[in-house]
């Protein structure tokens, strides 16, 4: 289809006065009447953090985005309740000789964000390399090359504060699996600047060997002339959040439990960021994590009259809300859906690795083109793929449909759906002779070595071939869907994209190496020596 006349269409289908902002048909936090229901965002960003603009008006908030580029994403809210991406602080991983291929579960962990001075500062443990810091001016422009501040292996989850007198200090946790201790958070003074530490590390809290195992993702505060910080406790899935304050930035610290899941059906809640905002009123952000799905973030009034932060009602979660005080009535929600009519990838979209230009790359043509990916391993697993193009789950339930294109250069050539983690299934067409094969893919255990099992659906007959005599190519064009609903994934097909045809065996979704499933593209070719084949994605849109 022509690309201007597919745009038409497309801003034609949304609702007046939608056209500048993206609203989701399968979940939106908004109830339109001046409350909220969480999650506010329920897809993986995990160990969230916020900080409050410049304005006073202005959310952002960032997470956790491990191997996955460009990294470090930054969303933008008005009211805390409705989020857009907006941007990425982080373009590719150093080293590339680590980060180039998927260092599954490796890389950026539970980043800061701070307003400070004129400059949004984010700092994140990446714990095999060392405590790294980017800044901007402009939290949607272009953040500076990261540097390293503390070089070390095991540091994680680090949080500056700067105090009334200019100086700084930084409070981090430590990942057990390199360092080989945990549960202990430990603060040391940083230069002025945040750039490097001056100060040895002072353990300001312990919870070896007592309830509250696990402490981890400090986040860092002064209040009423109080040090606080805030962190979980008691293990991921079902651990609860702790505040501690001090006179002093290094402790004692005495400590309370301020949200735990109770009654309520969110289970671990815990791990965010605090917000004070221009209205008076205190929010906490934090995540609860749904499996395969991955860590979905939440919203919670937050109480100090005691003294303490009571977050939530009576320290336990709410689901619904009554939205904080705001000037913006805007109702948005993270993009999903994608006509590939822009010249730049759209902001849902992650690469599994480093980008390279022989991943793919937008089209002048209104499609998005993924080169097939050359490894003589990829006829057993998909699991080291670099060039595969994901999207956060945006919903417990929804539907997934792409029109795409297949072109094959030579025998073994396919492409097609994914939902990847650390069990993953495809849907894919391959070239087998002269003709394509429709096949499921499934690996249990993928990132334990194992390889995936390949189930015949349909042979198809090519769509289209080229008419030249150099090097030429066989095309298929197809609609591929997948369906979730309850961590259970569903494939089907379509000819026309009217009738689709389930296909395949059901199959239990798990999450990633610390993220949650992704879904997407995959292209991969089991030569290295053919001309790449590529597929080309017209549009993939997600639906209820």
């Amino acid at each position: 289809m022509n690309r201007l006349l597919k745009y038409a269409l497309l801003l034609a289908a949304l609702p007046t006065g939608m056209n500048a902002q993206y609203r989701s048909q399968v979940w939106s936090p908004d109830n339109g009447d001046g409350t909220y229901t969480n999650p506010v965002i329920n897809a993986d960003y995990s160990d969230p953090d916020v900080c409050v603009g410049a304005s006073g008006d202005d959310y952002y908030l960032t997470a956790s985005s491990f191997q996955c580029i460009p990294g470090l994403p930054i969303l933008h809210s008005k009211d805390l309740v409705n989020w857009e991406i907006i941007n990425y602080a982080l373009r590719r991983l150093e080293p590339r000789e680590v980060f180039d291929a998927p260092a599954h579960g490796m890389g950026v962990w539970a980043p800061s964000i701070r307003y400070h001075e004129g400059e949004y500062f984010i700092y994140w443990g990446d714990p095999d390399y060392g405590v790294m810091m980017t800044k901007t001016k402009d939290p949607a422009g272009v953040w500076e090359e990261p540097v390293c501040v503390i070089p070390g292996k095991g540091l994680i989850d680090t949080t500056p504060l700067w105090d009334d007198d200019g100086r700084c200090y930084l409070v981090n946790a430590y990942a057990n699996s390199r360092s080989k201790f945990a549960s202990v958070l430990a603060v040391r003074e940083l230069s002025a600047d945040g750039t490097r530490a001056i100060g040895n590390p002072v353990i300001v809290f312990d919870g070896n060997g007592n309830e509250n195992r696990t402490c981890e993702g400090p986040k860092f505060y002064k209040r009423d002339g109080w040090y606080w910080i805030m962190c979980p406790a008691g293990g991921v899935p079902t651990g609860f959040q702790l505040a501690m304050r001090s006179r002093s930035p290094y402790g004692p610290y005495e400590h309370k439990i301020v949200l735990a899941q109770g009654k309520s059906s969110v289970n671990g809640p815990h791990q965010g960021g605090w917000v004070h905002t221009k209205y008076g009123e205190d929010w906490f952000l934090h995540f609860q994590d749904k499996e395969a799905y991955g860590r979905v973030v939440h919203l919670q009034p937050v109480d100090w009259s005691s003294g303490w932060p009571v977050m939530g009602r009576k320290g336990e979660p709410v689901l619904t809300f009554k939205k904080p005080q705001s000037a913006s009535d805007v109702i948005v929600n993270p993009v999903e859906s994608d006509e590939f009519n822009s010249p730049s990838l759209g902001l849902q979209w992650q690469w599994h690795a480093n980008y390279s230009e022989t991943f793919g790359m937008p089209t002048a043509f209104g499609t998005m083109r993924i080169y097939t990916h050359q490894s003589e391993e990829v006829d057993e697993t998909f699991w080291n793929i670099p060039n595969m193009l994901l999207q956060k789950t945006p919903a417990d339930k929804f539907t997934a449909t792409a029109k795409l294109r297949l072109t094959a250069k030579a025998e073994g050539q396919m492409g097609g759906l994914i939902m990847m983690g650390l069990d993953y299934s495809a849907l894919v067409v391959k070239r087998v002779g002269q003709e394509f094969q429709l096949l499921q893919l499934t690996c249990h255990q993928a990132d334990k070595g194992k390889k995936h099992s390949s189930t015949l659906i349909a042979t198809l007959k090519p769509t289209a071939e080229d008419k030249i005599d150099y090097k030429p190519a066989k095309h298929e064009d197809i609609y591929l869907q997948l369906q979730v609903d309850d961590s259970r994934l569903q494939f089907a097909y379509s000819r026309d994209g009217k009738k689709f045809t389930p296909c395949g065996e059901t199959f239990k979704m798990r999450e990633g190496k610390w993220i949650g499933a992704k879904f997407g593209f995959v292209a991969a070719d089991a030569s290295t020596k053919n001309d790449r084949g590529w597929v080309e994605a017209d549009w993939i849109r997600v639906t209820p």
